[in-house]
């Protein structure tokens, strides 16, 4: 039995297909386990637990040889490092307690001094589950090149977006990019390894370049002339901010990448050639695969697929403020549910578009999300998918749909559709709450109040509308 943390991220959601595609049992460890139910097979066992709260662990570590350990924190602000000492060390307790026989853990490469406190937490991680007892597999990766990769999203949106870049230093800090498919190849063989004693491996690809280089290899197979002026003065946060302005990437994630650059990533240490079959590709191909992934209708994984924080359920209705709208149609509950299920990304939001992609707006410009995520399936919002700023956190086919607000708000928020049978007739029900955080939550509540009165009130007259007439143009029109 293989124990997987992480499978809601972009590494982990690949890794958990492939152990599945080799037949082997695997079981996934997650604090919610709907949000993996429609990403894996349904022989893949899940189990609900937190890496921060030990009791939770138990059960999950019950019969298991290897445990793969693929979470990190891409947060901002200090509390991240603490977070991630907890989570490391609780896992190492949990599987030394079950006699698991190895953990096999995916770090981050950079030498040098002054490292980022993220780079920093990656290779603590690495030593707290060392000390735990359970000999450790640790792969040191350079930047991960694959679709849906954040790095890889970055790039291509300057590339496509920019002819002129003003670059920082960081862009020329040499590199050695590995193609997703290589990382995963790398992780599967760790399993055949021996069990005996710790091992650690830096892994990277078949070139050495840099964001500059693989800009300027994006850019010639896309045939794309562009040019990069390099300049001193761009300080770590405008850089920042400039890349939410121009990239699918937000501010906070911006500033982890960037940071995570600044020391050099090539592998020094060789001794992952001699010990697996693995021969990582060049640039050049693992961008051609990368671009492939990316022009298909839906990533395989993305970046975005792990949450920015952790599930929220609504609180006691005493803590809640909550805006409720309802209309009655002649349909059955699963022909009223139909533009519901759609809605968001490329459908937009029927009423005020224009007015929702300014609120995404202002959500990047104060380091929030923004609208850029969409939706990675048109048709079904999978719970733990995202949904613009918001994430599926129950999805019920014909009959609800509840979304956690992900975007920069003074406290938590929730919106909800459902359908309900009355009769000859359905109730469609929109229900929007909102847990305040101190004075400014109220404040932001009732000072807005009226705006989001009328935008969810017209909604869902347009979601009326669509039900009643699915092919009607005029549904989806944004004032």
């Amino acid at each position: 039995m293989y124990l997987l943390t992480g499978a809601t991220g972009y590494v982990g959601g690949r890794l958990v297909r492939r152990l599945e595609s080799a037949g082997v049992s695997v079981r996934c460890l997650c604090r919610n386990p709907e949000a993996l139910r429609w990403r894996v097979s349904p022989r893949t066992e899940l189990v609900q637990g937190d890496l921060l709260q030990p009791a939770t662990l138990g059960s999950a570590f019950s019969g298991v040889d290897t445990a793969f350990y693929l979470v990190h924190s891409m947060s901002g602000g200090m509390k991240f490092e603490a977070d991630d000492r907890t989570a490391a060390a609780n896992f190492a307790a949990a599987a030394r307690e079950a006699g698991v026989r190895r953990i096999i853990y995916l770090g981050g490469l950079a030498h040098g001094t002054g490292l980022s406190p993220h780079m920093r937490s990656r290779a603590e991680t690495g030593n707290i589950l060392r000390s735990g007892g359970v000999p450790v597999v640790e792969f040191q990766a350079s930047i991960v090149i694959g679709s849906g990769s954040a790095s890889f999203e970055m790039i291509r949106a300057l590339v496509e977006r920019l002819p002129v870049m003003i670059t920082p230093r960081w862009v020329n800090t040499a590199a050695q990019p590995i193609a997703i498919e290589d990382v995963i190849e790398y992780l599967v063989q760790a399993i055949q390894l021996p069990a005996q004693g710790h091992l650690t491996f830096e892994i990277g690809g078949a070139d050495v370049t840099s964001y500059v280089g693989i800009m300027r290899e994006y850019a010639r197979q896309r045939k794309l002339r562009r040019w990069i002026l390099r300049v001193p003065f761009l300080s770590l946060s405008l850089s920042s901010r400039w890349l939410t302005l121009i990239t699918p990437v937000y501010a906070s994630i911006g500033r982890v990448l960037i940071e995570s650059v600044r020391n050099p990533s090539v592998v020094q240490d060789p001794s992952a050639m001699g010990t697996f079959t693995v021969r990582p590709m060049g640039i050049t191909r693992a961008i051609e695969r990368a671009v492939a992934g990316e022009d298909s209708t839906i990533a395989e994984t993305r970046w975005s697929d792990a949450r920015t924080r952790a599930p929220a359920l609504p609180g006691a209705p005493g803590h809640l403020l909550v805006s409720e709208q309802t209309v009655r149609v002649s349909l059955t509950p699963a022909q009223a549910f139909e533009p519901i299920r759609r809605i968001g990304g490329r459908n937009g939001w029927y009423f005020g578009d224009i007015l929702w992609r300014l609120r995404g707006r202002i959500d990047l410009m104060i380091g929030g999300v923004g609208m850029r995520r969409g939706r990675p399936d048109p048709e079904t919002p999978f719970p733990g998918s995202t949904l613009d700023f918001w994430r599926v956190e129950i999805y019920e086919p014909g009959r609800r749909l509840r979304l956690a607000a992900e975007m920069k708000v003074p406290g938590r928020a929730w919106l909800e559709f459902s359908t309900e049978a009355d009769g000859s007739t359905t109730v469609i029900r929109q229900l929007a709450q909102f847990e305040p955080r101190g004075l400014t939550g109220f404040l932001y509540w009732y000072l807005l109040y009226p705006i989001h009165e009328v935008m969810f009130r017209g909604m869902l007259r347009r979601i009326e509308a669509a039900a009643l007439d699915p092919n009607s143009k005029s549904s989806l029109t944004a004032f």
